[in-house]
């Protein structure tokens, strides 16, 4: 498999990166909620740089004690063993990491770790959603200075209406020296519904585009056409949503099988649909495993008995049973993945 380090980012500056682009320009009008000091900040263009945001990324666990502390280590070896694996970047405190159930001192902990241990080229963004707007926008600063690539966010998890959620983004885009990805999940978050809404977010200055975690691939399709960075956040569609013209895809289970999504992105890259398909019911054997117990601990359990601790999962999420890890035993032997790692005895 071909290595695109060269293809990714580097970490640059706002101003680097205007200067490059020639996209400088200033936020204009006003927004509901944003200071005026954030108003006044120059955010990138619309035009984006489109191809720096492509591949496989992991949406990395974040490895936690008893007490959900933080274990950066077993975080450091994780990333090792995933970039070793090829993939093309992190996805850092999503759902999958946790990161709205963390305090946002750890979060920032978490962020640092995952870019110092990132190697040259390869692509981190941050998701920084939060229960409260006024933390995203602390995370997107701190994320600024570290320097990832760009962050990401869910949009406010509450009643909210569009208009309030769009004065949301329109705050984080300004306050963000890093491009900006909606994480568009309308399972979760259905205010944020139609065709229309997202496109309004993707034509604020500094959103270069969105996680897409939905199986409508024909919208996908449409707003990829219209020139956005489009990932595809449903595992197991991977395929369709490449065959759709995804750039990349973004996924939890990325951290078990990276190989597996890294072979399917790869066929895609070379029109081997047919082979590609094959592969990708190779993963969904595993996903429809997974997706039998609360899938965030499944998962932490596989990668402790792969050798690396990644701990609980965080409340109010629950850690599987007695039963429910002997289960799960049970029908990884009886599977394709009976001799992978983490389907071996419990590391320590």
């Amino acid at each position: 498999m071909s290595d695109h380090r060269n293809d990714s980012p580097q970490r640059i500056s706002r101003r680097d990166f205007l200067q490059r682009t020639g996209a400088a320009s200033l936020v204009a009008g006003s927004a509901a909620g944003v200071a005026p000091n954030l108003l006044a900040r120059p955010v990138l263009d619309g035009a984006k740089n489109k191809a720096a945001f492509s591949g496989i990324l992991p949406a990395v666990v974040t490895p936690v004690d008893s007490e959900g502390n933080f274990l950066p280590e077993a975080l450091e070896r994780l990333l090792q063993r995933l970039y070793a694996a090829g993939v093309h970047g992190m996805y850092v405190c999503g759902m999958t990491g946790e990161g709205p159930l963390q305090p946002a001192t750890q979060r920032k902990q978490v962020a640092e770790v995952a870019v110092k241990n990132s190697p040259p080229g390869k692509t981190v963004i941050i998701h920084v959603g939060a229960y409260r707007p006024a933390e995203a926008l602390e995370l997107a600063k701190h994320a600024s200075r570290l320097p990832a690539h760009a962050v990401a966010s869910l949009p406010p998890s509450g009643n909210y209406s569009f208009a309030e959620i769009r004065a949301y983004y329109q705050a984080l885009a300004a306050v963000s020296d890093l491009p900006v990805l909606v994480y568009y999940f309308p399972d979760l978050y259905p205010a944020l519904n139609t065709i229309e809404q997202i496109q309004e977010l993707l034509a604020i200055q500094n959103v270069i585009g969105l996680k897409f975690t939905d199986y409508n691939l024909y919208r996908m399709s449409n707003l990829k056409q219209q020139g956005h960075v489009v990932f595809n956040g449903k595992d197991e569609v991977l395929v369709a949503g490449l065959l759709m013209g995804a750039d990349g895809g973004i996924g939890s289970i990325y951290n078990l099988v990276p190989d597996l999504f890294l072979r399917v992105y790869e066929l895609a890259r070379t029109q081997q649909w047919m082979q590609a398909r094959e592969v990708q019911r190779t993963i969904n054997e595993l996903i429809d495993i997974i997706l039998r117990f609360p899938s965030i601990a499944a998962i932490k359990k596989l990668l402790t008995w792969s050798g690396i601790n990644c701990g609980p999962s965080l409340a109010p999420r629950r850690s599987l049973t007695a039963v429910e890890e002997a289960e799960l035993r049970s029908l990884l032997a009886k599977s394709s993945f009976a001799h992978a790692p983490f389907a071996g005895q419990e590391g320590k």
